[in-house]
């Protein structure tokens, strides 16, 4: 054999080797399994490897031992530690696919190689291109094991295999889409603190090492890096527990501070103006500079980011100026003698030295009104608290070094009203503001406020998914968030979740108390619509029914060893949502039914307080019983106490008894809506397009039972009930009639009336009935809409004509009221409105969406749009666009808010805003409605046409196109 050949054969037999799959064995008896890393490698090494080790216990019954002498290696062995090491070097040799991991940011590389070492038959190399890497790649093999992130947080079980071997192809991973990533632990003071004080850490009475430990853990295993350690009153500083900082140091974690923390202080709990004096650098400098001057000399050795400027002690304005402009030069003399002191006590120049400054609330004006920040410095643009980006760089801004980031909220505290209980942030506007947030390059820092972390797994899990490996680039978004992630997958809860948070994003369960605070304000009447488009309150109540049914059903099919997971993640947030909105929605039912005299008051306050005990009971479980009293203390139903979480007062109910029985149809809404035998009332109109349905509710008004009948005077008339009989108990002394029209029955005839009449306990009463034809059905065509008794209703993800030009259309589903939202987004070719406001420009340049729609009525319509209350892009943008009919002049409307106006404050405890035109009279017949997009970021989620029939409505209306072309979500 001659030596080209040899030389052939040799590398054909290394080949397999390196570039294929190759299998790797957990479970070989024989073989046997180590971990084996280097002792002189970084402490994070070791607490990975010795995590690791434990991970696979879980996963097949057996723990390896760890060891870090490869004189001991034998058999199997996974091999941990940094590329440049001289362990790893020892495994890989002279291979270079695992060399490109040199320099790079917090990536990994894994490979099998056989027979690497004389004792050693298969090696599985994980090397990191630095510490953090290496544990990056050691918990990808953790997750292929199936082991979750949240496998303690959150109770997710690990199936436990006898035989256990995985396929492995080299792999080097893509660096993060976010340099740091991580969380902020807000608020914590009911959930986190009483736990890890009473519960987990009693040892120190506080959220302490030994939880941060944990929760360090939990960031590493998500494949984030950076926390802004908890800081409210009662909370005591990080740095007050040396082993606070050793934690983040051996765990590799960087240390920051939120926005009203410079320095990596913690003000609330470490400035004692009573020693110290006033927090303020015009009159108190020195006092100040010392004590940031403590914390830098005390900081020198941990990897840190800076928060860079100054507020008040807590998330208040700065002491000593006046206004914006004033604080201006003594935010920027500030800013440069912090900077001094980072070079000093660092030993090397602030540019190199990671810091942030967050325009946070006043600080944003103070930064407007001209405050230069050194272009090294990471600018970090805050949502305003409740989801929607307040921001972010413009063009000239993105050309500073220090590159720019994002500070989200899924939790808050403060005006309009807290949401500090159940997870409520909608995952799809996450998707939505992060993902624009990244292709604006705020990509250099993203911090997710998540208050007590339980129970906001989820959003947590999708906030750094997305800040790891973003999606492929897409013009059209389908509705796969509630898939972005991997918490909740084992338990085919994807519908259940995708409901809740559809739900949640109409109003939040903490908001359903129509009350506010800061002021706190007193509960009152929902704004859901109980005598119209169905009973739209009804309707929320029953899509809660269904959540819950599912979700027990759910819980009743996982797996014991499951129910714990399912419980926190699927099951609490759901039932307590449910109750929530019932405890509101069923006082409401009380109130409104006690005006029509309804013997069902009662039972309606009484459910509203039951529904009140319900939550109290899910709570204490949480709590009490729920992993065997693991998460005692976790769970509070009423943080701060607010009014939303009390259990609701009730009036003194007296109804009107001596009616016996009545009926109310759909819309009749009176102080008392008995109806005088011998007189009517009429439902609304039925046509041919809409094949509306409406109900007829029929009530005791008094204890004495009825037998009652309703007979249709015409044959095209359907009554889902015609007999029944009432009595005074809950669910029996009322009954809710669907009304419909038989089309078939019906024929070419273009108008018909009719009545219903009821009869029962010696009276009777009627309701007066009208179909019509206002449109032949081969008039409309495919995506018309059409008018529904005086109002037009259009979903905008259905649309009939769109022509790009400065801006794309992103469709976005399962988002928004309607479930299906459209939103103007930049190109990359095309970075700025380029052309003037000038109308009949705008008519010529500008994208547009289209819609057609028919009407029977000659009106002056009102027609109002709503989108989701997103904010400008950046400062060279607003929130535009223009409305026309039938190729007509272009209405220009902007919704951006300022400050916390109270528009705004409406805005984001509904997630919706609003404009309404007023449009010249239009002739009955087909017209076409056109949304032009003058700034990026618009999204639209439905557009209402007045004729002079429209009712209000909470919910969005359902469209009025025929019933069997309406859009599916």
């Amino acid at each position: 054999m001659n030596g080209t050949l040899k030389i052939f054969l040799y590398l054909l037999l290394l080949l397999p080797r390196i570039s294929r799959a190759q299998s790797f064995p957990f479970t070989d008896k024989n073989k046997g399994l180590q971990i084996l890393y280097s002792a002189a490698g970084p402490k994070l090494d070791s607490i990975a490897a010795h995590l690791l080790a434990n991970d696979i216990k879980m996963a097949t019954g057996n723990q390896p031992p760890v060891i870090t002498d490869i004189a001991n290696a034998t058999g199997n062995v996974i091999v941990i530690g940094n590329i440049a090491s001289p362990l790893i070097r020892q495994f890989v040799g002279h291979r270079t696919e695992l060399d490109s991991l040199q320099g790079r940011w917090e990536c990994y590389g894994t490979m099998v190689i056989d027979n690497p070492q004389s004792n050693v038959l298969k090696a599985l190399v994980i090397a990191g291109s630095d510490a953090r890497g290496t544990a990056f790649g050691v918990f990808s093999i953790s997750e292929l094991l199936g082991v979750s992130p949240w496998y303690w947080w959150a109770d997710v079980p690990v199936k436990c295999r006898g035989e256990l071997t995985i396929e492995l192809s080299p792999k080097i991973s893509r660096p993060p889409n976010v340099k740091y990533r991580g969380i902020f632990i807000n608020d914590e003071d009911w959930g986190l603190r009483p736990w890890a004080a009473k519960t987990f850490e009693p040892e120190t009475g506080d959220i302490g090492p030994k939880t941060y430990a944990k929760v360090f853990e939990l960031l590493l295993r998500l494949k984030a890096n950076l926390i802004w350690p908890a800081m409210h009153p009662g909370t005591k500083a990080f740095f007050s527990y040396p082993g606070n900082k050793k934690a983040g140091e051996d765990y590799g974690i960087v240390i920051g501070s939120s926005h009203a923390e410079p320095m990596l202080r913690n003000n609330v709990g470490e400035w004692d103006e009573k020693t110290m004096g006033p927090f303020n650098y015009l009159t108190n400098k020195e006092k100040v500079y010392q004590y940031w001057e403590r914390r830098v000399k005390e900081s020198t050795a941990i990897d840190a980011i800076y928060t860079m400027g100054m507020r008040g002690v807590h998330d208040s304005g700065m002491e000593g100026v006046k206004s914006a402009k004033e604080a201006v030069p003594l935010l920027e003399q500030i800013i440069k003698d912090q900077r001094g002191l980072l070079e000093k006590y660092r030993g090397k120049p602030a540019d190199s030295i990671p810091q942030a400054f967050t325009a946070y609330k006043e600080v944003l004006d103070i930064y407007d009104n001209g405050l230069k920040i050194p272009e090294d410095i990471t600018l970090v643009w805050p949502d305003d608290n409740y989801g929607y980006i307040q921001r972010l760089s413009n063009a000239e801004e993105q050309k500073r070094s220090g590159g720019s980031g994002v500070y989200y909220h899924a939790s808050y505290w403060g005006r309009p009203h807290d949401y500090l209980w159940l997870p409520s942030t909608h995952p799809g506007l996450m998707y939505e503001e992060l993902d624009k947030a990244r292709k604006e390059g705020a990509t250099r820092l993203w911090v997710l406020n998540v208050g007590d972390i339980k129970p906001l797994e989820y959003n947590i899990e999708l906030f750094l998914k997305l800040a790891n490996d973003p999606p492929s680039e897409n013009p059209i978004v389908p509705g796969t968030w509630y898939r972005y992630g991997r918490v909740r997958n084992s338990f085919n809860a994807d519908f259940v979740m995708r409901q809740y948070y559809q739900l949640a994003f109409e109003r939040r369960p903490e908001f359903m108390g129509w009350s506010r605070t800061e002021p706190t304000t007193q509960t009152t009447s929902t704004q859901y619509n109980h005598f119209y488009y169905g009973d739209e309150a009804q309707q929320r109540i029953d899509k809660y029914d269904s959540l819950v049914k599912k979700a027990r059903g759910l819980w009743l099919k996982v797996d014991s060893s499951e129910k714990a997971a399912f419980y926190q993640l699927v099951y609490y947030p759901v039932v307590c949502a449910a109750w929530m909105n019932k405890k509101f929605l069923y006082r409401d039912k009380a109130i409104w039914y006690a005006r029509q005299n309804r013997l069902s008051t009662f039972d309606y306050a009484a459910q509203s307080k039951a529904a009140y005990d319900s939550i109290v009971k899910e709570t204490e479980y949480y709590n009490n019983v729920l992993s065997g009293g693991k998460w005692k203390n976790m769970m509070s139903m009423k943080p701060r106490d607010l009014p939303v979480y009390q259990e609701q007062e009730m009036p003194a109910f007296t109804i009107d008894r001596s009616a016996g029985w009545s009926i109310a149809p759909e819309g009749f809404v009176t102080k008392d809506s008995s109806l005088i035998p011998g007189n009517g009332t009429s439902l609304p109109a039925f046509d041919n397009i809409n094949k509306q349905r409406y109900f007829i509710d029929v009530f005791l008004n008094d204890d004495k039972p009825v037998e009652w009948k309703a007979t249709a005077s015409d044959n095209w008339i359907r009554l889902s009930r015609k007999l029944g009989s009432l009595n005074r108990e809950w669910g029996k002394n009322q009954l809710r009639i669907w009304v419909d029209v038989d089309w078939d029955k019906v024929g070419k005839r273009k108008e018909l009336t009719g009545k219903v009449l009821f009869t029962g306990g010696g009276k009777q009463m009627e309701v007066k009935v009208r179909c019509h034809r206002p449109f032949d059905r081969e008039d409309v065509s495919y995506g018309e809409y059409v008018e529904n008794n005086g109002f037009v209703c259009i979903h905008p993800i259905n649309q009939q004509g769109a022509e790009w030009a400065t801006y794309g259309t992103r469709m976005m589903t399962d988002f928004g009221y309607t479930g299906g939202a459209i939103e103007f987004v930049r190109l990359p070719d095309k970075q700025a409105s380029n052309y003037s406001l000038n109308k009949d420009s705008i008519k010529k340049n500008a994208t547009w969406v289209s819609y057609r729609f028919d009407t029977y009525t000659s009106a002056a319509p009102k027609i109002t749009v709503y989108t989701i209350p997103t904010q400008p892009v950046n400062n060279n943008f607003s929130m535009r666009y223009g409305v026309s009919v039938d190729e007509g002049p272009v209405n220009i409307v902007d919704f951006k808010t300022v400050g916390r106006s109270e528009e705004w404050k409406e805005n984001v405890l509904r997630n919706r805003a609003e404009r309404t035109i007023s449009f010249p009279r239009l002739n009955k017949g087909r017209h076409t409605l056109k949304i032009y997009a003058i700034d990026p970021g618009v999204v639209l989620d439905e557009i209402r046409i007045d004729l002079g029939g429209l009712k209000k409505a909470y919910s969005a209306i359902p469209a009025t196109t025929p019933r069997d072309w309406h859009y599916r979500y």
